[in-house]
């Protein structure tokens, strides 16, 4: 079947965001401690990121919320939505974020994937109508946009790995931002997309790994699919899976079996097959044909296998609406 993101499952995702994004404990910290003094609980450390598991998991769980609210403002949850955000995005509170960037043992802190989601989220916050949480929000993103160019600047070597370390996926959501409100990051970006990946040809798409939630193949074809003239593209695209109109790698065509929802890395998988949608739901608007509608197919067979999945145990619950609200979105 062909999913399409209706104003009833977009209610869905904002309720289960709700759930989470306040939600303290369980919590998975990215947290230095450089003695005792720095020894203290999520919301201490971050008055508003301190739900969702993790950090990055809040961000893009409070990009969730804003994407629907913008997309569907009629919602009911709307009002919980505003009432959120008018208690968390105050100008302290991202302060308070924003400082503590300024720790020494937090240069390293959520990169590049929450760097990434806080541009994103920065992203909506433009292009809502609500325009005072971009101005809130700004010192932060400011900072992690700095700190992208500087890191791409000095990343010899792109990651390739399906998971919060993949350099293509920060670089795609870091293009939003540019897109939304124009910054030097964005020539640093198409830059370093072609210095990392123009010369790459036949992929053989050995994935999945066992707790990927990425693809490493499609989610630097989606990038090169930004930068690149779509002519260009085409032709890259054809020497990077030059035998995608047969069917492969067919690895890329086959969703991952999630054997336990309960673990938290297997759970990844889940995310796999919902990122590998929204990357083929992307791609499929470049292609032409036979490829095109592979394409399409592979979306639909790998939101069939995930979709259903997005609620149900919290390692999971944490985070896949996001990803789902992703391939899902058109727009």
């Amino acid at each position: 079947m062909t999913h399409v993101l209706t104003a009833d499952i977009a209610a869905r995702f904002a309720e289960i965001a709700l759930g989470h994004v306040t939600r303290e404990y369980p919590h998975k910290l990215d947290h230095v401690m450089a003695g005792p003094e720095d020894v203290a609980g999520p919301r201490a450390l971050h008055p508003i990121f301190f739900g969702s598991f993790d950090w990055h998991s809040c961000v893009h769980g409070y990009w969730l919320l804003m994407r629907v609210r913008r997309l569907f403002p009629e919602l009911a949850v709307a009002e919980r939505i505003d009432a959120l955000f008018g208690e968390m995005l105050t100008p302290e509170k991202v302060e308070a974020e924003r400082a503590y960037l300024d720790r020494p043992s937090s240069a390293g802190f959520e990169r590049p994937y929450g760097w990434a989601w806080l541009l994103k989220l920065q992203a909506e916050a433009v292009w809502s109508e609500r325009r005072h949480w971009d101005d809130v929000l700004t010192p932060l993103s400011s900072a992690f946009a700095d700190r992208l160019i500087g890191y791409l600047e000095k990343l010899t070597y792109p990651i390739r790995t399906g998971t919060h370390f993949n350099t293509a996926f920060a670089m795609i959501l870091g293009l939003d931002l540019t897109e939304a409100a124009g910054h030097d990051l964005e020539e640093v970006i198409r830059t370093r997309a072609i210095d990392y990946f123009a010369a790459d040809r036949d992929c053989q798409a050995w994935e999945p790994s066992g707790d990927d939630f990425l693809s490493p193949a499609l989610t630097e074809a989606l990038l090169m699919r930004r930068v690149m003239p779509a002519d260009a593209f085409r032709d890259w695209f054809d020497r990077f899976l030059p035998r995608l109109g047969e069917g492969e790698p067919g690895t890329l065509f086959t969703p991952a079996h999630v054997s336990d929802r309960s673990d938290g890395k297997i759970a990844h998988l889940d995310g796999l097959n919902l990122s590998r949608a929204w990357c083929w739901r992307g791609l499929a608007d470049a292609l032409d044909g036979e490829t095109r509608e592979r394409a399409l197919a592979a979306a639909d067979a790998h939101l069939d296998a995930s979709l259903p999945h997005v609620a149900g145990d919290y390692m999971g619950e944490h985070w896949l609406a996001t990803f789902a609200l992703l391939a899902l979105d058109r727009g």
